[in-house]
């Protein structure tokens, strides 16, 4: 015979499990040990400092480490001062500011302080604020005496912090990730973050005063962080010449170093950097050495961005190897010469095509309209000519992103006219070409396999690429500083 509950039945057996559930819950937490009251005090002070206008003692009056405000977090960690296995609790986190409904962290307010009880929790591992120094000047202070153990230091969009980042770090021994964007700190990138032998994720972007010092360089010994995976030190108004160091960063994802003032040549060490997946070089001021060939070697890059360089020479034949590229930025480089076929036929996961703003001529090559992922391709301001060599259905899906304007040599042909006028965007000011204009529909491009892309173009299985790195997500960069 089968067996069966009835609904009263089924509702009786949940609330007698969920009760008993809550029972073991409760005898479980009444046997821990509460939070010791000199951490409990000092997360009370570390709130007021960050917000003193909450009633933070009234809201939450109990054992902080089983109700407290969300960024607040307790660890129960070993006891090393016991033989039995007994577990005592610790403040492990302290993350102010609010980011997210989901990530409902206490809110700073205009007037936030910075918190000078941090020496009281010997555990913690993670200290983050986020867009909690905003109104009056707040000083950045020493931090040496917060614990050993911490693991992340998180500084985002404080542009009232100021002060220096020398001299700040304690013996940050087990330090993997500092980050430090939109603040008013000044000095320079101290040579002292080259002691920090954990360090997998190294962000200052958005400073612009920490540039403005004398010698405001990447310090030569960066490269002995071999941990390294994330270099971000973007928009900092540095100068100075690449270390050729950086290129012992075996393990590096991301390196960004755009819009600064950074001179010389391009490192050739880089070519060392074999994961190497987003390269942002964009916005400096690289000398005249032309783009680098050594990003042909380099078949693990999705994002190559050197824009605003005065790199000069032709687009080199690099591409074959490197077939993964979904974004690649070369405007306003100085760039002469042709557009090569290459660039169609072995980029075929490209997304992003920026070659606008620089001085190349001839004619569109046709491999180009055969690359199914390009969302976006800027070739405006150059002086190419012919008619456009792409099928009406490329000109309808890429619309308005397709950019040709101030190539006057360019002209549509009149089978065309009717698709482009449905299309927003400058192709429809495009000149109708003559009956004499050359069309560039040549053969395509064969690479030295004999194998061509003309049919069609190979199946792709992606489009957008994003990565993520240490909880840090990067994506195309297509604008300049």
């Amino acid at each position: 015979m089968a067996f069966s509950l009835s609904s009263s039945s089924s509702t009786l057996f949940l609330t007698l499990t969920l009760t008993l559930f809550s029972l073991l819950l409760l005898s479980h937490q009444q046997q821990l040990p509460p939070l010791n009251s000199a951490e409990q005090e000092s997360v009370y002070l570390a709130l007021e400092s960050i917000n003193p206008e909450i009633q933070w003692r009234t809201l939450y009056p109990d054992d902080l480490c089983l109700s407290a405000p969300h960024g607040v977090v307790c660890g129960y960690l070993p006891n090393p001062n016991s033989n039995d296995t007994v577990f005592t609790p610790h403040i492990v986190e302290l993350n102010f500011g609010y980011v997210l409904d989901s990530s409902d962290n206490p809110p700073c307010s205009s007037n936030s302080s910075f918190p000078l009880s941090l020496s009281s929790f010997s555990h913690l591992r993670k200290l983050f604020f986020y867009r909690c120094f905003t109104g009056s000047p707040v000083l950045l202070p020493s931090l040496e005496t917060v614990s050993s153990e911490l693991e992340e230091l998180v500084f985002m969009e404080n542009p009232a912090l100021f002060g220096s980042l020398s001299g700040i770090f304690g013996n940050f021994t087990s330090l993997r990730r500092f980050i430090l964007t939109g603040s008013n700190v000044s000095g320079g990138v101290p040579d002292e973050i080259t002691k920090l032998p954990s360090l997998e994720q190294l962000t200052i972007s958005g400073n612009g005063n920490l540039g403005m010092v004398e010698k405001g360089m990447i310090p030569n010994d960066l490269g002995f962080l071999e941990k390294l995976r994330v270099l971000d030190l973007s928009r900092n108004g540095l100068t100075g010449t690449i270390p050729n160091s950086l290129g012992n960063l075996k393990l590096l994802l991301k390196l960004d170093l755009s819009c600064n003032n950074f001179v010389g040549k391009i490192p050739e060490d880089l070519k060392n950097l074999q994961n190497l997946e987003f390269l942002d070089l964009g916005f400096n001021k690289f000398g005249n050495f032309g783009i680098p060939l050594f990003l042909g070697n380099m078949p693990r890059l999705r994002e190559v961005y050197l824009s605003g360089n005065p790199l000069g020479g032709a687009i080199p034949e690099i591409w074959k190897n490197l077939r993964g590229i979904l974004g690649i930025g070369l405007s306003g480089v100085g760039l002469v010469g042709n557009i090569p076929s290459s660039m169609g036929v072995f980029l075929t996961n490209v997304s992003y095509i920026g070659l606008d703003n620089n001085k190349l001529e001839g004619t569109i090559p046709k491999e180009l309209g055969l690359l199914e992922h390009v969302n976006e391709m800027n070739l405006q301001n150059n002086q190419l000519s012919g008619g456009i060599p792409f099928s009406t259905p490329f000109v309808a899906r890429i619309g308005g992103k397709l950019k040709l304007e101030g190539n006057s040599g360019i002209c549509l042909d009149k089978s065309m006219k009717w698709s482009v006028d449905q299309v927003k965007g400058s192709l429809r000011n495009l000149k109708i070409c003559s009956p004499t204009t050359e069309n560039p529909n040549a053969a395509l491009f064969v690479d030295g396999n004999g194998n061509g892309n003309g049919n069609g173009g190979v199946s792709l299985r992606c489009n957008w690429y994003l990565v993520v790195v240490l909880g840090v997500f990067w994506s195309f960069n297509l604008v300049g500083c």
